[in-house]
C-alpha cells in the first residue's frame, strides 16, 4: 500500500514539474504569443504569467530569416527561429542593390524601413518568414520607383521616394498584421563617372556664379563712379555758374557806378574801360613772368592817362589804387 502511494505520489510531483515547465509561461512587456490548441489557433498570450495545457497547447514558432549588410558590403543571412514576437518597432536595414534611372543610369542605392508588428495572428498565420517578405517587397518597390525617375530628380527627391516607398509597404504590408512607420533612403552612390562628371559641372557652375557676381560688382561700381563724375560735373557747373553770375553782378554793378559819375561829372567812360583791360593784362602778365625781362609796348603808356582817367572818375587821390 505505502508502494502504490509513493508511486502515485512521484507521479503527480512529476507531472506538476511537468506543469510548471511546460504550461506556465512568462510574457515579457512588448512581446506577445501565438499559441494553437491541437495544432489550431488558440489564443494571443499577452505580457504576464500565462497558463496553457501542457500537450495540449504549444505555442506558434516563428522563423525569421534577415539578409543584412555585413563587412566589405557583403550580405549576410541571419536565421532566427522563436515563439516570441516583438511588438517593438523594428529597423530593417534593405540591402545595397542596383537600380536602373528613367535615363539608363545605373545607380546603387539602400535604405532603412522602420515597421511594427500590430496583429501577432496575422503576422504568424498570413505571411512565411514576414523579414524576407518586407525585404524583397521593399527592393522591388524601391526599384520600381526610381525606375520612373531621371538621375537628377533621384538625388534631389528623397524625400518623395521615401514617402512613395513607405505609402506602398504600408498598404501591402497592413493584410500581414504590419504597420510600416516610415523608410529612408539611406544612400544614393552612381557610377565613377558620373559622379566625376557631376563636381566638374558643380565646380563649373560655382565658378559661373563667381564670374557673375564679379562682374556685377564692377558694374555696379562703374554705376557709382559715373554718378560720382556726373555729380562733381554738375557742382562744378554750378559753381562756375554762380561765380559768373556774380562777376557779372559785380560788373553791372561796376557800370553802373561809372555810369553814375559819367552823368555827374561828363567824364570819357572810354578811358575807364581801356584802363581796367590793361591792368587785367598786366595782371595775368605778372604772374606768368617771374624774374624775366618783359618789354612792354609803346602804346602801354598810355594807362598812365587810364589812370589818370581813372582817378578822376572814381575820385581816388594820387598814389592809392581804385
Amino acid at each position: 500500500m505505502d508502494m502504490v502511494f509513493l508511486v502515485i505520489a512521484v507521479a503527480v510531483v512529476v507531472v506538476v514539474i511537468y506543469f510548471l515547465a511546460n504550461g506556465v509561461l512568462l510574457v515579457h512587456q512588448a512581446e506577445a504569443m501565438v499559441v494553437e490548441r491541437l495544432g489550431r489557433f488558440h489564443a494571443v498570450l499577452s505580457p504576464g504569467l500565462q497558463l496553457i495545457i501542457p500537450m495540449l497547447d504549444k505555442p506558434r514558432a516563428v522563423i525569421w530569416r534577415m539578409a543584412t549588410e555585413g563587412p566589405g558590403g557583403a550580405t549576410v543571412i541571419r536565421v532566427q527561429t522563436s515563439a516570441r514576437i516583438d511588438l517593438r518597432e523594428q529597423v530593417f536595414d534593405i540591402p545595397r542593390q542596383n537600380v536602373i534611372t528613367s535615363d539608363n543610369v545605373g545607380i546603387t542605392v539602400n535604405a532603412l524601413l522602420y515597421f511594427q508588428v500590430t496583429d501577432p495572428q496575422r503576422v504568424v498565420y498570413e505571411i512565411n518568414n514576414l523579414p524576407d517578405a518586407i525585404q524583397k517587397l521593399a527592393q522591388t518597390s524601391l526599384r520600381a520607383i526610381i525606375g520612373e525617375m531621371n538621375l537628377d530628380d533621384t538625388l534631389s527627391s528623397r524625400d518623395t521616394i521615401n514617402s512613395k516607398l513607405s505609402l506602398i509597404l504600408d498598404e501591402a504590408t497592413g493584410k500581414w498584421g504590419v504597420k510600416v512607420n516610415r523608410v529612408e533612403v539611406q544612400e544614393i552612390t552612381p557610377p565613377e563617372d558620373i559622379r566625376s562628371a557631376m563636381e566638374k559641372q558643380m565646380r563649373a557652375e560655382r565658378d559661373r556664379r563667381a564670374a557673375i557676381l564679379e562682374a556685377e560688382g564692377l558694374k555696379q561700381a562703374q554705376i557709382l563712379q559715373a554718378e560720382g563724375y556726373r555729380d562733381a560735373q554738375v557742382n562744378q557747373a554750378k559753381g562756375d555758374a554762380q561765380a559768373r553770375i556774380a562777376r557779372a553782378q559785380a560788373e553791372a554793378q561796376a557800370i553802373t557806378m561809372v555810369n553814375e559819375v559819367i552823368r555827374t561829372t561828363g567824364a570819357d567812360p572810354t578811358q575807364y574801360l581801356i584802363a581796367m583791360r590793361y591792368l587785367d593784362a598786366f595782371q595775368v602778365l605778372a604772374s606768368n613772368i617771374g624774374n624775366k625781362a618783359v618789354l612792354i609796348p609803346y602804346e602801354a603808356t598810355g594807362v598812365l592817362g587810364a589812370l589818370e582817367s581813372l582817378r578822376s572818375l572814381t575820385g581816388t587821390p594820387p598814389g592809392q589804387s581804385s
